[in-house]
């Protein structure tokens, strides 16, 4: 894949543009996620910001019920579902584009039949062993699977930080993301409904993360769509600057090199950063 490629997976309504580099927004509806927990934990809340997001010129919302932060504690499977499941159905049946954040296939399925198109696993398959053959199985109501986001991921929150390891990080994030997609190919999910995500921020130092970032030929060797969802995490605020506008800077360079979708919570700053990225994209590729 060179630099002024983007591919789009497929599975997803057609009036998304096939030529643009996506913002999804970040709907955690948890009381301890790092960025904005507790803001949009109850219903009524969580709508209204998903329809600001949406206003605001989200595409895609990633619906959350479970946070990764490092050190976060799991929530049960039934906690999981009733914070979800509400906002799914709601906001697809108003029209959004919903993925929903989760490491468990029960949480996938349901969140399928309440109307979600996309199934964004940060552990890819590896928290629960019947994901990937679940994501194969499941239709949504456009009559495909689910998109399936597949991120590079070590372990768990309590345990990531333990796992940042490395001799050469770009590399090994490349060849275990590998691994996992190969595993969930074995399951059934096809290529043509696959994104591949380099896990900024799980089991990696800020530095390595950088690292990670600044080697897109690594990235984008999997020959997949690429989300990259760098939004207000630890690396970009040891920055010093503001952490919405250096993800925004972030997005822009994502955009630039082909990226389908990048994950924010501010949706404005990155909205107009891969407008910029785009266009620069789209000349180099003439």
């Amino acid at each position: 894949m060179t630099m002024s490629q983007l591919r789009r997976p497929d599975g997803l309504p057609s009036h998304l543009p096939a030529d643009e580099t996506l913002v999804m927004g970040v709907l955690n509806v948890t009381p301890d996620s790092f960025s904005d927990g507790g803001q949009h934990h109850e219903l009524p809340d969580a709508l209204a910001h998903g329809r600001r997001l949406l206003t605001e010129g989200a595409k895609i919302i990633d619906v959350g019920g479970e946070s990764t932060r490092p050190g976060a504690p799991r929530v049960d499977e039934a906690e999981e579902l009733r914070r979800v499941i509400p906002v799914v159905r709601e906001l697809a049946a108003e029209g959004a584009v919903i993925s929903v954040d989760t490491m468990r296939a029960s949480v996938a399925a349901e969140s399928v039949a309440a109307g979600a198109l996309i199934v964004n696993d940060v552990s890819a398959g590896r928290a629960d062993a019947d994901m990937g053959r679940e994501a194969a199985r499941l239709r949504t109501h456009l009559g495909t699977p689910p998109v399936f986001i597949a991120m590079h991921w070590r372990g768990h929150s309590d345990v990531m930080n333990d796992l940042a390891v490395y001799d050469d990080v770009a590399a090994e994030v490349a060849a275990e993301l590998a691994e996992r997609l190969a595993d969930l190919r074995e399951a059934g999910v096809e290529d043509r409904f696959l994104v591949a995500d380099p896990g900024l921020g799980f089991s990696k130092t800020a530095e390595q993360n950088w690292a990670v970032l600044s080697q897109w030929e690594q990235i984008a060797e999997h020959g997949l769509p690429i989300l990259i969802g760098a939004s207000r995490k630890r690396f970009v605020g040891a920055l010093g600057v503001d952490r919405d506008q250096a993800t925004a800077a972030i997005s822009a360079y994502s955009a630039e090199h082909g990226a389908w979708a990048v994950r924010v919570h501010a949706v404005p700053p990155s909205l107009a950063a891969v407008t910029v990225g785009d266009r620069l994209r789209r000349s180099r590729g003439r």
